[in-house]
């Protein structure tokens, strides 16, 4: 019988360890299962883009994979049994299970309400394609002058609200952060968002933590109310809730803790990416969820999966940051270059040449999925079968 691999979830991460998978092994050794809840790749960095009006390019499982060995399963996963080593999905025939003997989890995170009051019922969110059409539709019936509030000043907010402003210049959008505009970037950062900014119109709250939302308004923890016939939240990513359902080692906010090879911690069987993980990077800080932070642990746990299955020397790659990427609408941009560790040095590239180098990442994002061992050369390795029994016994080493 084939080793059977499932990945779960379809995003950046789990379709490039699954495909990367495809690339270190043999096929007749494996079964690479890659379960996800809808039949595409949905560009999670390019929301705000949809949301604003613009279309995106297709890119369907079905093409993405053919011929590669991985078998795309359309379903919704419902719950992991980490003892039992099975999943429970919900596809177009009902309830099932699927059997593994090594899981990557990959499910990723979605929006997160910070428990705020108000924001379930009223306000948009952008982290998956439903919420950025939902969005997309709601604005396409907003006349001329109301008003868009984005809530929240980190990445994705600034994208949110140039994105829009940019687009749809005749309404007021406006944004509110909890703590300065671009308070962690370099002054260089600081004063080129400002810029864009003032350009496109947009209204800068600052220091406003939102503690309500209504259906036409935000209010504040100083007491200020903000006028919104379009609130828009963007305050951080939530993991997805199934790990914490389980008897993976999880940290408090639900990530499950892996070590350096993105092995869990409590089931060497399970390997973690993405959002879903709990990952430590330079300085011993927890990585940031985001697109730069997820790639790198897909190629290593798929690395890890392959050596360990094949008698192959672990992977022990440090994983860093190098710059923070920004658009700013579809003519401006920031990147902002950072620390291994992600803290802004001085080194900044502004305008229209920021703007091109972000749009060539997220296209080298994209590609990178379809291409997930970068387009150069593998050979496929045999798995080995004693290692395979034994493997469940042992875990990698941190």
């Amino acid at each position: 019988m084939p080793h059977r691999i499932i990945v779960l979830g379809a995003g950046y991460t789990g379709a490039i360890a699954a495909g990367r998978l495809a690339k270190r092994l043999r096929r007749e050794d494996v079964a690479i299962t890659l379960v996800n809840a809808e039949p595409d790749f949905v560009e999670r960095v390019r929301m705000h883009q949809l949301a604003a009006g613009q279309d995106l390019k297709p890119r369907p499982f079905d093409e993405m994979f053919a011929g590669t060995g991985v078998e795309p399963r359309l379903a919704k996963v419902t719950g992991v049994d980490v003892d039992r080593r099975t999943v429970a999905v919900v596809d177009a025939n009902g309830a099932g299970e699927l059997p593994y003997d090594t899981l990557v989890y990959a499910l990723g995170s979605g929006w997160n309400s910070q428990g705020v009051s108000g924001t379930a019922e009223h306000a948009y969110e952008i982290a998956s394609r439903p919420g950025a059409l939902r969005l997309r539709e709601r604005l396409a019936r907003l006349d001329a002058g109301q008003t868009v509030v984005v809530v929240g000043g980190g990445l994705t907010g600034l994208e949110a609200a140039t994105e829009i402003a940019e687009a749809r210049p005749d309404l007021d959008v406006a944004l509110a952060a909890r703590g300065g505009l671009g308070d962690w970037l370099s002054p260089k950062g600081r004063g080129h968002l400002r810029k864009v900014f003032g350009k496109l119109g947009i209204t800068v709250h600052e220091h406003a933590a939102v503690t309500g939302v209504e259906a036409d308004r935000v209010a504040t923890a100083d007491g200020r109310a903000i006028p919104a016939a379009v609130t828009v939240w963007t305050t951080g990513f939530a993991v997805h809730p199934i790990a914490k359902a389980t008897a993976l080692e999880v940290t408090g906010t639900g990530q499950i803790v892996v070590d350096g090879t993105m092995r869990s911690v409590s089931h060497p069987d399970v390997y973690a990416v993405g959002d879903a993980a709990m990952v430590m990077g330079p300085g011993d800080k927890p990585l940031r969820m985001s697109c730069a932070s997820g790639t790198p642990t897909a190629w290593q746990a798929a690395d890890a999966i392959a050596a360990h299955l094949t008698g192959g020397k672990l992977p022990n790659t440090s994983i860093r940051y190098f710059n923070q990427c920004i658009s700013l609408g579809r003519k401006e941009g920031l990147i902002q270059y950072v620390t291994a560790d992600d803290r802004a040095v001085q080194a900044v590239l502004t305008g229209r040449l920021a703007a091109v180098y972000k749009e060539l990442i997220c296209k080298g994002a994209a590609w990178g999925v379809a291409n997930p061992t970068l387009g150069l050369p593998t050979r496929r390795r045999r798995v080995t079968r004693e290692r395979v029994a034994a493997g469940s016994a042992v875990k990698s080493p941190a």
